[in-house]
């Protein structure tokens, strides 16, 4: 058997491939960014065309500098920024419309409207998700409504669904010429189309949202042998190589940190941050504001659940502090600046710039900054926003607790935001419980890494891949109880100020 399993990680902002060896090491990557385009207020959207490009310059780009070829990759995996929307003509390939992402806004009134005539109860029972502009189902009906020729188009079964995974996949497989249109349990639970208990597309939330079944994908399970098909000897790749796996991104970062067994939960900081609990096999409904999703579903066993706590800005809003504001040439030097203060200086900065996920989905929310006087400087603004990533995590972590009676014992947490070394101390200071960061913080692809290598044997359980994983730093909570509860008090209170910003009705 080849030594390397290959795994493509399409992200909100970039794409990267990357390579890993039999222990779990990267050997090789390569990352590509890719345009946020913002065409008005709250909408969000990406290039489909474009990300497709980047996937074949990142893929032959790390190949080419760990001097590798196809027949070295045992399997590939996929794992993907979730919920993002591809709808696209079957018979040409061509995008109808540039995919709109998950932070995307401009549905909010089919998200209001399913909230008040009471379908909301049925699609939180049947896909464990509130109806809410972050899922996929009100996205593909705004495109059947605004774009000319796509319903007719979805009636004849010509224009056809998918999140990224499956528009990679397609495109992978052979595109137009016999391109495969499937995807797996993880990301068609963010739809709002999917039943949690069968797995499957589920024909009364497709009426909710006037949606032809023929334009979804076939659900498969996470990780099988030959899954989807092999990649095209005319591909990135140059030759056939096993697709084997497909998790959304934060799944792919839960079966990254090998969070396997029931209780463990990770949490993912990247543009937004995502926490994760592994309930096994049930299926816990939430009354708290968190998110019932399906974990992992590998081959033929049962599929295993979590609660997940999604939010909505975390790194990018440091990005905000360097794109828009220009209080910092780079993410890097968020860290150094909110350094330079021994505390936010009464400062708090709710991000809520698409409104606020979990627990809270106020899609009326904006962002707001509270407590300023003019004593503030830009480095109380740069450590309120690295509070922010952490209190919203506290959020979420409270809400889990009230729905699950799991009480953390440690929190593993992986993504770029990981590097900012003082974010991760505040983030055990505000939760009260050590923050551990593995050896690989890259965990996202290294789980899709993982659940293609599983399919073809490359590793033979998850307990072999349990040895794999290795504590690189742990951060110990130092502030008092008192200044928790304080600090936590005032991030209540400025959150409660966001709220009502837009008329969402």
């Amino acid at each position: 058997m080849a030594d390397f399993v290959g795994a493509l990680d399409q992200g909100t902002t970039s794409t990267r491939f990357m390579i890993f060896d039999h222990g779990g090491n990267e050997i090789a990557r390569h990352q590509l960014e890719h345009e946020q385009i913002l065409p008005r207020a709250g909408w969000v959207e990406h290039n489909p065309t474009e990300i497709w490009e980047r996937t074949r310059s990142v893929i032959q780009s790390a190949l080419h500098a760990a001097n590798l070829h196809h027949n070295d990759l045992a399997a590939m995996g996929i794992t993907n920024q979730r919920e993002t929307t591809v709808v696209w003509n079957r018979r040409t390939g061509r995008p109808y419309y540039n995919a709109i992402v998950w932070q995307d806004t401009r549905t909010d009134r089919i998200a209001s409207a399913l909230e008040r005539d009471g379908r909301g109860e049925t699609i939180r029972h049947r896909a464990g998700l509130p109806p809410a502009t972050y899922f996929s189902g009100g996205k593909i009906q705004w495109i059947l409504e605004n774009v000319d020729g796509v319903r007719q188009d979805a009636e004849n079964g010509e224009a056809i669904f998918g999140n990224i995974d499956t528009w990679v996949l397609w495109n992978l497989t052979g595109g137009a010429n016999g391109g495969v249109h499937v995807t797996d349990p993880t990301n068609a639970s963010r739809t709002m189309l999917m039943d949690l208990e069968t797995l499957d597309w589920d024909d009364q939330l497709l009426s909710f949202f006037n949606i032809p079944r023929s334009m979804l994908p076939e659900i498969r399970p996470s990780s099988a042998p030959e899954l989807y098909g092999t990649t095209r000897a005319d591909g990135p790749l140059g030759g056939e190589v096993a697709l084997s796996g497909d998790l959304g991104d934060q799944q792919a970062a839960t079966v990254g940190q090998v969070c396997f067994s029931p209780g463990e939960a990770k949490n993912t900081y990247g543009t937004g941050n995502f926490l994760l609990l592994n309930t096994g096999e049930d299926l816990v409904r939430s009354k708290a504001g968190m998110l019932t999703t399906v974990c992992y579903k590998f081959g033929g066993a049962p599929p295993v659940y979590a609660l997940e706590g999604s939010i909505a800005v975390t790194g990018s809003a440091v990005q905000w502090l360097r794109d828009q504001l220009g209080i910092i040439s780079g993410a890097a030097q968020s860290e150094s600046l909110a350094a330079q203060v021994e505390d936010n200086g009464g400062v708090y900065f709710v991000p809520a710039f698409s409104g606020l996920f979990a627990p809270y989905w106020r899609s009326d929310a904006r962002g707001a900054i509270v407590g300023l006087s003019r004593f503030n400087t830009n480095a109380h603004l740069a450590r309120a926003t690295l509070e922010a990533i952490c209190y919203q995590s506290r959020d979420v972590v409270e809400a889990m607790r009230e729905d699950s009676g799991v009480s953390l014992d440690v929190l593993k947490v992986d993504g770029g935001v990981t590097a900012n070394e003082l974010c991760m101390q505040l983030q055990a200071d505000i939760l009260g419980v050590p923050v551990s960061r593995p050896v690989v913080a890259e965990t996202t692809a290294l789980g899709a890494a993982y659940a293609a290598g599983l399919a073809v044997g490359f590793w033979n359980s998850t307990e072999e891949l349990r040895q794999n994983w290795n504590e690189d730093k742990r951060w110990e909570p130092r502030w008092t109880e008192a200044q928790r509860e304080a600090g936590y008090a005032g991030w209540r209170r400025a959150v409660e100020r966001t709220f009502g910003w837009v008329d969402v009705e």
